[in-house]
């Protein structure tokens, strides 16, 4: 006998398909004999647990390759600093890429910036997993009971959201094992990373929500800030150029006497653009 139409788009077993066939409606889907099942003991309880159990294993496996880099990356930033300090032309690009101070907190401030950059990535992956999910007609069993699309999208969306926050602490956690330095200060310079990759994140999304077939422009323009951030300072491109990156307006930490406000202005963007995704996702018709 064929799984039904929901197992086989969202390759759930059994007792998973009967979980979100209750989503949004627990009670009013079980009938008048049914045996009475505590909600919170369903995996599938909600849209963001659904997404969560899509998305767990990305997450995972993006951790497990940000805890060795940044031990890695750690342990060599005396070491680096000691290296290049000879080198007039790239000690100069250091600087630029992690900001006037000395050059071991500039080497730190460059890797900080890079695992910003990796995030990034990671977080406009997760949110063209809404992409897949439509285009692939798996998200029509989930929307043909009682969950709307902003609760479907919201449920990614926190995967998005939160996932390069946890990736980012694990990397400031490797970066200060591998060391030796004191954890807070490479906790806060890898978590104000997160501003610029939620505006990725937030622009990625409302690409999709705006133009479905718009949507892996995302990864343009992770690239785009990928070559600004490290082709721009050997290209000595203009501020203006520079200023395209929202990762140019991150305070560059560990180092002194940071500059605030523009990571409030990066924060307003981002949910600027994901209300706007939001509403356009909740007007627009989905991919036939």
């Amino acid at each position: 006998m064929c799984a039904p139409p929901a197992q086989q788009a969202l390759h759930l077993a059994p007792h998973e398909v009967e979980e979100l066939q209750g989503l949004g409606h627990p009670a009013g889907r079980r009938g008048a004999g049914a045996e009475h099942r505590d909600p919170v003991e369903g995996r599938l309880a909600t849209p963001a647990a659904l997404a969560w159990r899509l998305q767990r294993g990305t997450l995972l496996g993006w951790t497990l390759a940000f805890a060795p880099a940044a031990v890695l990356f750690g342990s060599l930033a005396d070491g680096a600093a000691a290296l290049l300090g000879d080198d007039a032309s790239t000690r100069e690009i250091l600087h630029r890429l992690g900001g006037e101070q000395a050059l071991t907190d500039a080497f730190l401030a460059a890797m900080t910036g890079v695992f910003g950059l990796l995030a990034a990535l990671y977080a406009v992956a997760a949110v063209l997993r809404l992409h897949a999910e439509e285009t692939g007609h798996r998200a029509e069993p989930l929307l043909g009971h009682p969950v709307g699309r902003l609760r479907w999208a919201a449920g990614h969306l926190l995967t998005a959201l939160a996932g390069p926050a946890a990736l980012l602490a694990t990397a400031a956690c490797g970066l200060a094992l591998g060391h030796g330095r004191g954890l807070p200060a490479l906790l806060l310079a890898c978590l104000v990373q997160l501003p610029a990759v939620w505006v990725l994140a937030a622009a990625a999304f409302t690409l999709y929500a705006v133009r479905p077939r718009a949507a892996p422009a995302g990864w343009a323009l992770v690239t785009l800030c990928l070559l600004i951030g490290w082709v721009g300072p050997v290209l000595d491109l203009p501020a203006r150029a520079m200023d395209l990156s929202p990762f140019t307006h991150v305070p560059k930490l560990p180092g002194p006497d940071p500059h605030w406000p523009p990571v409030a202005v990066l924060v307003a963007v981002a949910a600027g653009l994901l209300v706007l995704g939001l509403a356009r996702l909740r007007a627009r018709d989905l991919t036939a």
